[in-house]
């Protein structure tokens, strides 16, 4: 299938490039594919929402009746020091950039399938459910398009009687927009060598719960985040997030730094322990938690982001790594990188480029734009939180923002990789994590269930071993198998038979997409690829 554009992605990345496309150039034929079973399937975010790209995109997006009803009210920020004891920072201390001010509480799932609606409207073609498993490419190196998986095979690669051969979508330009860590993206950033001149990317793994809570416990519009306890105590970067949306609902969950030298920490478990400390405790006790899910946050900012532009193509938002993270938001970074991207591809086409070479011009726009100064003043801000003590390093982040405005005349980087950064097992204490009280915290197999994730089992297994053999060295030594406790989802287990031989058991059908294990897996043992279309969590409200 012939197209002008293929997008691979419908998150706000991928559908602001293709709504952007279609309101420069009404004539151009773009699809997008989504691996989820619709779009915001596999959305998971915060969410507060930056409008900034938004009101340039569809600046009468009230009037059309986005889902952004809940704007922020209160801005909280709360120190936990330990397991019962906390303070709330004043205003004053807290970096400029993370103050909330006009921003909204959204669910960032619903408001991509209302971009979907609105994409739909211009004539884009929507294909949920469907998976980008390969790059296509010309004779002559250049990007071609994608292919799509192929549906109906078994576990030992072999056609059922349900088979269907994946397509070709070729495009004059193909847009990454995968977010974070995605499969295609990894390929083509090593492929091309478009990060030999970046630092190594950061990431961390965000873990979200949506509560329906008590009317009296409940404030519309507040916005609580927290540092120190519980990652704190094993040196943990990170923090934790509490929004009160609307419908009784909060939004609550955990960052945790994936540069962490623990072997012994759970992220899972550390939100766990953390809904029993009294600041957080408040808000939702004798409530019901409804949903949950876990997703990898890019995190590197300006000093690890990659080319962007490469022969037939572009990677965009957090498929490249535009989040700010001072900010605690990528969303609106992600459009605005779609949108530039649009612009420029429309630009190129008035002069007849159909992508024969790179698009030149994409990194001379994002230069001259807002989204690089964000970033650009956000840029040091991986490097004092892993260079420096939490409070030493919050310190300089303040004084950059507050004193500097983010124009500090030296940039800090950070050259370790995250899976680098780990510990063996007998260096680090061992950290032993309650059991589950099932009021307010609960085991992995409960919150997988409520993130509606399905696979078809009988099918290729999606999380390759370079090494079959490693994680069972890992497990009787060196680093204690981290995967059975990075892994939020209880995708990766140590079995002892009874004859006391462990065995590596891998349960894809759990997988939640987080890309987790890919990006931390200190051998970098564990490639995640596509399973098939539609497999994967059925997000409704994240």
């Amino acid at each position: 299938m012939e197209y002008d554009v293929v997008v691979v992605g419908a998150g706000p990345a991928g559908l602001s490039a293709a709504i952007r496309l279609k309101q420069l150039d009404p004539s151009l034929m773009v699809c997008v594919t989504e691996k989820g079973s619709e779009v915001g399937a596999h959305i998971l975010s915060g969410a507060v929402f930056d409008t900034k790209a938004l009101d340039e995109l569809i600046p009468n997006w009230k009037e059309l009746g986005a889902p952004l009803n809940n704007a922020v009210v209160k801005d909280k920020f709360v120190f936990f020091l330990t397991s019962v004891l906390s303070f709330i920072l004043p205003n004053f201390m807290i970096p400029r950039p993370m103050h909330n001010k006009d921003n909204y509480i959204v669910s960032m799932g619903n408001v991509c399938r209302w971009l979907a609606d609105q994409a739909e409207q211009l004539e884009i073609d929507i294909f949920p459910g469907v998976a980008a498993s390969e790059i296509a490419f010309k004779e002559d190196g250049s990007v071609k398009g994608i292919i799509t998986g192929d549906m109906g095979v078994d576990a030992d690669g072999i056609p059922k009687k349900s088979y269907a051969q994946g397509i070709e979508l070729c495009g004059k330009y193909t847009l990454l927009a995968e977010g974070c860590r995605g499969h295609l993206g990894k390929q083509l950033i090593e492929k091309f060598c478009l990060d030999e001149n970046s630092d190594p990317q950061h990431y961390g793994i965000g873990i979200k719960e949506v509560w329906k809570v008590l009317p009296e416990q409940h404030q519309p519009g507040l916005v609580v985040h927290g540092l120190g306890w519980p990652l704190m105590e094993s040196g943990t970067g990170g923090g934790t997030f509490l929004y009160h949306a609307d419908n009784l609902e909060v939004y609550l969950g955990i960052i945790v730094d994936l540069n962490y030298s623990n072997p012994h920490v759970s992220p899972f478990d550390e939100l766990q322990r953390w809904k029993h400390h009294p600041e957080a405790k408040k808000y939702i006790q004798g409530g019901e938690r409804i949903s949950y899910g876990a997703r990898a946050i890019i995190k590197g900012g300006l000093n690890s982001l990659p080319k962007m532009s490469f022969p037939g193509g572009l990677l965009i938002g957090c498929d490249a790594g535009t989040l700010n993270s001072v900010k605690i938001k990528g969303n609106h970074t992600a459009m605005k990188s779609g949108m530039i991207a649009a612009e420029c591809i429309v630009e190129a086409f008035k002069f007849g480029d159909s992508a024969a070479g790179e698009l030149a011009t994409y990194e001379t726009a994002f230069r001259s734009s807002w989204l690089y100064d964000e970033l650009y003043k956000s840029r040091n801000f991986s490097g004092w939180m892993h260079k420096f003590p939490l409070l030493i390093a919050s310190a300089f982040i303040w004084i950059e923002h507050n004193v500097f405005f983010g124009r500090l005349p030296f940039t800090l980087r950070d050259r370790t990789p995250d899976h680098l950064s780990m510990k063996l097992a007998d260096e680090c204490q061992k950290i032993y994590y309650p059991v589950a009280d099932n009021k307010l915290s609960f085991d992995k197999a409960s919150s997988v269930y409520l993130s509606n994730t399905n696979h078809e089992e009988n099918q290729p297994c999606h999380l390759k071993l370079k090494d079959k053999d490693l994680p069972i060295k890992f497990s009787v030594g060196a680093y204690d198998e981290p995967a059975q406790r990075y892994c939020p989802a209880g995708v990766y287990e140590v079995v002892t038979d009874s004859e006391g031989v462990d065995t590596f058991q891998i349960n894809a059908q759990n997988c939640v997409h987080c890309k987790t294990c890919d990006i931390k897996e200190p051998s970098q043992n564990i490639d995640w690829v596509v399973p098939e279309g539609a497999g994967g969590p059925n997000y409704s409200n994240m």
